[in-house]
């Protein structure tokens, strides 16, 4: 490395969306803090009520406490600083900061295309093998493949972290996106960055195609296993059991496909758009899982609402052993 190419940035400016006009930037900060509130609420209440409720005590549900606590974090590592940026207009982050967002960032990311593999797998044993579920998959089980995916998820962003963070830094640092990402970091870097495009582009396909092409696989043979099943009853459980999982894959993976493919084939987008559609796959799921675990999933909702119901028996025998004493 020269002397000229050395490192001299100290800090990077987070621009957010380039077209947005400073008049609108109050709206901005107030939709992704309604965002913001919306993902810690109901994912902290699906938290809850999963590690509360014994009943729900199952493979399927453990799974979901995972995603849940991953959006969580997700959610909370993105959304307080393009806040700030536009609700404080404090745009600038540390140089080791928008690292360590970058690494954070890709690792939830990673993370929860592998827990919605892990979901695929536990509806696919269930409709295909459902006299084999109990055996293969146990609480057991989903233990330990989440405890390999938030472990082996660490290591693909490493991996980018640890070369980008290498690269010399000498010129602009203003990042064209809403967080830091390997993408926006290293174009801005004084040094020709072809091989590391590569490599980041390359694990980036892998955490994403390999985790869908397994649902994509999964999915198929559920479909051809439900259409076996004589009873229309029997075939409406069925679907009913993967439908909310299959909502929420759609969610993540739909438009992360289209800004993908649409790199690929230079079809013409503008930067606001591209980032817009970042944040609607990386955003908007987190927000609507618990709506959609709520809704779709049976067991949740009388969950719910039995402890809903019991909560208020116990305020009115309260109030009538007040009145009475």
């Amino acid at each position: 490395m020269s002397e000229g190419n050395q490192t001299t940035v100290k800090e990077f400016i987070i621009m957010g969306f380039p077209g947005l006009q400073p008049q609108y930037y109050w709206m901005a900060s107030m939709a992704l803090f309604l965002v913001y509130v919306s993902t810690l609420l109901g994912n902290l209440l699906t938290t809850t009520l999963l590690l509360i409720e014994e009943r729900l005590h199952k493979p399927m549900y453990f799974i979901i406490l995972n995603l849940s606590l991953s959006d969580i974090c997700f959610s909370t590592v993105t959304l307080p600083k393009i806040i700030s940026k536009y609700w404080f207009q404090a745009s600038s982050i540390s140089f080791s900061g928008c690292f360590l967002q970058m690494q954070l960032v890709h690792y939830f990311g990673t993370l929860n295309s592998f827990i919605m593999m892990i979901m695929a797998l536990d509806r696919y044993v269930a409709i295909c093998y459902p006299l084999r579920y109990p055996v293969l998959i146990k609480n057991t089980t989903i233990f330990l493949l989440s405890g390999i995916a938030w472990l082996v998820s660490w290591i693909f962003p490493t991996v980018n972290t640890v070369q980008a963070y290498a690269l010399p830094y000498c010129g602009p640092n203003t990042i064209i996106q809403c967080y830091c990402d390997t993408f926006s970091i290293t174009r801005l870097a004084c040094a020709d960055i072809q091989v590391h495009t590569l490599v980041a582009f390359t694990l980036a396909m892998s955490v994403l195609l390999v985790p869908l092409c397994f649902i994509i696989y999964s999915y198929i043979q559920i479909i051809l296993s439900v259409l076996k099943i004589t009873s229309s009853q029997g075939r409406h459980k069925a679907f009913s059991t993967c439908s909310a999982q299959f909502c929420i894959i759609t969610l993540y993976y739909g438009p992360r496909c289209f800004v993908y493919i649409a790199n690929v084939t230079h079809f013409p987008i503008t930067t606001d758009f591209r980032i817009l559609m970042i944040l609607f796959y990386s955003l908007i799921p987190p927000v609507f899982n618990p709506v959609i675990y709520f809704f779709r999933t049976k067991e949740i909702k009388q969950s719910l609402i039995s402890r809903f119901r019991g909560r208020q028996i116990h305020i009115q025998r309260a109030n009538i052993t007040a009145v009475c004493s």
